[in-house]
């Protein structure tokens, strides 16, 4: 399995991000890095104003965004 990392969760970090999860389930992503708050980074890849509402399961618990049961840590670092 591979594992992947995410450095940025704007528009094209988020959209990467949905890909992973809805097309390539065998790709773990084991964090995403981006100085935003979490919740508003969770409220942002779930409403999406050009792609509509994401069709999954969208929520922060601690310090982990966790989309359907699959946990991926978050960071605020620079």
């Amino acid at each position: 399995m591979a594992k992947v990392a995410i450095n940025g969760f704007g528009r094209v970090g988020r959209q990467v991000f949905k890909r992973l999860v809805d097309f390539y389930p065998e790709i773990e992503i084991v964090a995403i890095n981006d100085l935003f708050p979490g919740d508003q980074l969770a409220f942002l890849a779930k409403y999406d104003s050009n792609y509509g509402i994401w069709q999954r399961d969208i929520k922060l618990e601690g310090n982990e965004l966790v989309v359907d049961g699959r946990r991926t840590k978050m960071f605020a670092e620079k």
